[in-house]
């Protein structure tokens, strides 16, 4: 099967994903379709929200004739990834905190892990822990503000550096805590921002790579990339034509739910 690889996200932190596939697939034709009408995700009820991404993953499905689906979201990841595995017929790629590689990389054995407050508190994130950092310290820090403001900037607007470092503070309690977990796709967009507001140097560590490695393996070949790839909507965004643009999208489509 061939076709693009189409990354879905609640809004635009699928484009920190995007940017590491340019990086490990740089001929392949890529499409993105967020949920912007229902963002942020952090804030549904679990089932609703499962019936939503169904819906909307299988509209981006059949829209852009993709050969995988990239799930660059670590909410719809843990609460759907199965239901869409067993209803899509393309491969499905999800995302998880990078709380393994971060346990490896840490000198200190204490990491922060910054994420949504939907995403922190999941028994699936426990679990990681438990499995892959038993040895570390593990500071949960939810910083939903920060959504916000990565929206903002791909939107072409300055985030408010305040926001992002009230938002960090709790990280620097402790003098050795020396890496931190990029536990949302929107962060990564906020990078140079969460460098300059950190009081000290700290690895930030994310899922990009390791999902462009996964779905590097588990597609025979995507189509070439010929111009701007295609984009879709819940809703209609003005704001939103130049980030996308700026990522090499065409102007959005908008997505007709059942």
């Amino acid at each position: 099967m061939t076709g693009p690889v189409l990354v879905f996200d609640s809004g635009v932190g699928g484009l920190s994903v995007v940017a590491a596939l340019r990086e490990r697939l740089p001929g392949a034709a890529l499409a993105y379709a967020c949920d912007n009408a229902m963002m942020p995700y952090g804030i549904r009820e679990d089932g609703w929200l499962v019936q939503r991404i169904l819906a909307v993953c299988e509209a981006a499905v059949s829209a852009s004739g993709c050969c995988v689906l990239v799930v660059a979201c670590n909410t719809a990841s843990t609460l759907a990834l199965d239901a869409l595995r067993g209803r899509l017929a393309v491969p499905v790629v999800g995302t998880v905190p990078a709380i393994k590689p971060a346990a490896q990389f840490s000198r200190t054995g204490h990491v922060g892990l910054l994420a949504t407050s939907a995403t922190v508190g999941r028994p699936y994130t426990l679990r990681l822990i438990r499995e892959f950092a038993a040895g570390c310290r593990i500071t949960r820090l939810a910083a939903d503000a920060l959504v916000g403001e990565a929206e903002r900037w791909v939107c072409g607007e300055a985030p408010d550096r305040d926001v992002i470092r009230e938002a960090l503070a709790p990280l620097w309690s402790d003098s050795e805590l020396d890496t931190v977990v990029l536990g949302c796709t929107h962060f990564p967009l906020l990078h140079d921002f969460l460098v300059e507001a950190a009081p000290r140097g700290v690895a930030w560590i994310d899922s990009g790579d390791a999902i462009a490695r996964r779905v590097a393996q588990v597609i025979a070949g995507p189509a070439p990339c010929r111009g701007p790839g295609e984009s879709f909507v819940t809703a209609p965004e003005p704001r939103l034509r130049a980030g996308l643009a700026a990522f090499g999208f065409a102007e959005p489509s908008l997505l007709h739910l059942d």
